[in-house]
């Protein structure tokens, strides 16, 4: 099968983030599948895990210090387990998660 030059050098269609974010369907349940060592997050002075995820699932709680967890957001791309050893994220259970369109 031949490649066809002339379709693979067109122009790509430039999505903005949020059109991009909306081409992801999520189905979550009722229980989070993130979870965030609120004590070791309170010590972190930097708190990285705000600001790396793509989706900003995380957000601070200015009064108490801890760290709210926006589970439904989720992208699965697993850099909240790299950004810091506090956050622990396991694979939702089957049936739930989000599915990848192409767009």
């Amino acid at each position: 099968m031949a490649i066809d030059v002339k379709d693979y050098l067109k122009p790509h269609v430039s999505l903005s983030m949020a059109e991009r974010l909306n081409l992801v369907r999520r189905r979550f349940a009722d229980e989070s599948h993130i979870v965030v060592d609120q004590e070791a997050f309170k010590k972190d002075a930097d708190h990285a895990v705000l600001f790396i995820c793509p989706a900003q699932v995380f957000k601070l709680n200015e009064k108490a210090g801890t760290c709210i967890i926006n589970f439904e957001d989720c992208l699965e791309c697993g850099s909240c387990q790299v950004a810091r050893r506090y956050t622990t994220w396991r694979n939702p259970k089957g049936g739930y998660g989000v599915t990848y369109r192409f767009g």
